[in-house]
């Protein structure tokens, strides 16, 4: 069965997203509706792919066939979308993150579950070869005791990127570079080492003119009593550097950087296998852009899960789950203190006018 996709968003990630659905990328999906509040852009996209398109979205859904909405909006308005289009009862993928405040993502959780329709949560990373390759490993008990897990975004926004929209940057629609850049290795570190007990933070504003943060160094202690290194700037001149992410246990060592987690740095194991060659040779890959190549394999996922009734891999509680430490690092640096999880936010200002 052939799935039939909208968009509801036409900015900057729409493009990626429209590539792969209007391009015929994906088996047993196909785009047939794209809407933005500017209809230029939704023209833009519509056109090129030879679908429709439209202004508002409640006509979008009303006018065409659809079987799954894809949420491309900006973060702040991700929860208002959903809730108003579950009602709908069709399956909504939502991009990162799924919402900007825990009360947003509990009402959108809420609304999906009462409508019937899965909540799909955008995180790509999960599908890169390298990190496939990684959670097995763990899975199979190959580093043994954890020790630490370090995450770098080291990527290049000037303050021309942050202008092209009045909302990004903002406490209300956006956030910072952990909520936006780096949202994806934070989620990626937290599926490697497990639940967190307490996180503290510092920030900066260091080189554009915005309210939230391009600059941030975090602590995480796991549960497992593991340690966590989270790193992540925008500040970086001229050009992107890496987006990786670093496993060390008792029995081994790996690293994965490239620009979006994808290029095999070190894969080095005390109990070496013979397929660990094939591993080093087989998945190094390095990809062209930020986006690295985990939306298709993403959509594919989307697709089987929706076809043959498979749990997905990153559900509205599991996005929830990313989103509360994601609030807990804002909490601490905004107290100066160390903060446990779980919590009741009083200080973060993600979401906050």
């Amino acid at each position: 069965m052939s799935l039939k996709f909208c968009l509801v968003g036409c900015g900057r990630i729409a493009k990626r997203h429209s590539e792969l659905l209007g391009g015929n990328q994906i088996e047993g999906a196909d785009l047939v509706a794209v809407c933005d509040i500017v209809q230029e852009k939704a023209n833009e996209i519509g056109n090129k792919y030879g679908v429709d398109s439209f202004s508002d979205m409640h006509d979008m859904l009303t006018s065409v066939e659809i079987d799954v909405i894809v949420i491309l909006t900006e973060s702040g308005f991700h929860a208002q979308h959903v809730i108003e289009l579950a009602k709908y009862g069709k399956h909504i993928v939502v991009e990162k993150p799924m919402a900007l405040t825990l009360e947003d993502a509990d009402r959108m959780i809420e609304a999906c579950d009462i409508n019937g329709c899965r909540l799909f949560v955008v995180k790509q990373n999960r599908f890169n070869l390298p990190v496939v390759k990684l959670r097995k490993a763990l899975e199979e008990g190959r580093f043994g005791k954890l020790i630490m897990g370090t995450v770098r975004v080291r990527w290049c926004r000037e303050q021309k990127y942050y202008d092209q929209d009045p909302w990004r940057g903002t406490w209300a629609l956006d956030g910072g570079v952990l909520t936006n850049q780096a949202s994806h290795h934070i989620d990626l570190l937290e599926w490697m080492f497990g639940d967190v007990e307490s996180v503290f933070a510092k920030s900066i504003t260091a080189s554009v003119d915005i309210e939230a943060e391009d600059t941030a160094a975090v602590v995480l202690k796991f549960s497992s009593g593991a340690i966590g290194i989270v790193e992540a700037t925008t500040a970086v001149r001229p050009v992107d550097i890496e987006g990786s992410l670093s496993v060390i246990g008792e029995k081994g060592m790996v690293e994965i950087g490239g620009f979006a987690v994808n290029e095999l740095k070190h894969w080095n194991f005390t109990d070496v296998k013979p397929e660990d060659e094939v591993v080093k040779k087989d998945f190094s890959v390095n990809p062209p852009n930020v986006y690295g190549f985990g939306h298709k394999e993403y959509y594919e996922h989307v697709v089987e899960c929706i076809n043959h009734d498979k749990k997905q891999l990153v559900d509205g509680l599991k996005g929830r789950k990313s989103l509360e430490l994601i609030n807990a690092i804002y909490e601490s640096v905004e107290t100066g203190k160390e903060v446990k999880l779980k919590f009741k936010p009083t200080k973060c200002r993600l979401g906050k006018v």
